[in-house]
């Protein structure tokens, strides 16, 4: 049995998270769509010229915009924070692709995982360090 392999495309994968949103991000060679969650990304996006052209900077800073199709599964947080674990999952699918892309897109910011969260409320506190008035007498 004998199987053609000249209409398979190579697929690039890449995961993405910040504060809570985690992105699934999967590159094919195309024409340069954004698919979130199986909706055009500009809709998913609200048509929000920032989110989509944070979500589109790696490409765009390799100069590839055009060159591959993103597909993304993502959940958890807000659409900003989406926006940016969808930049970091394409960053990253960009890196399995050529290792020359990894020198550029490290130099430009986008391999950086922000680290920063919502801290957590602690007991005796209103918020995580917001103290009640303290009253002398």
């Amino acid at each position: 049995m004998s199987f053609n392999n000249s209409n398979v495309q190579p697929v690039y994968f890449g995961i993405g998270r910040r504060k809570t949103s985690v992105a699934k991000v999967t590159l094919i060679p195309g024409t340069g769509s954004l698919i979130v969650n199986h909706k055009p990304g500009a809709l998913y996006l609200h048509y929000n010229s920032q989110y989509i052209n944070t979500s589109k900077a790696p490409l765009t800073a390799l100069g590839l915009e055009n060159s591959y199709d993103i597909y993304v599964n993502t959940h958890g947080g807000g659409l900003r924070g989406q926006a940016d674990a969808i930049k970091l999952g394409v960053a990253r699918a960009l890196c399995y692709i050529s290792t020359e892309n990894r020198s550029q897109l490290k130099s430009e910011g986008f391999l950086i995982r922000d680290a920063r969260a919502k801290e957590r409320k602690k007991y005796g506190l209103r918020k995580a360090r917001k103290a009640p008035q303290y009253s002398k007498r």
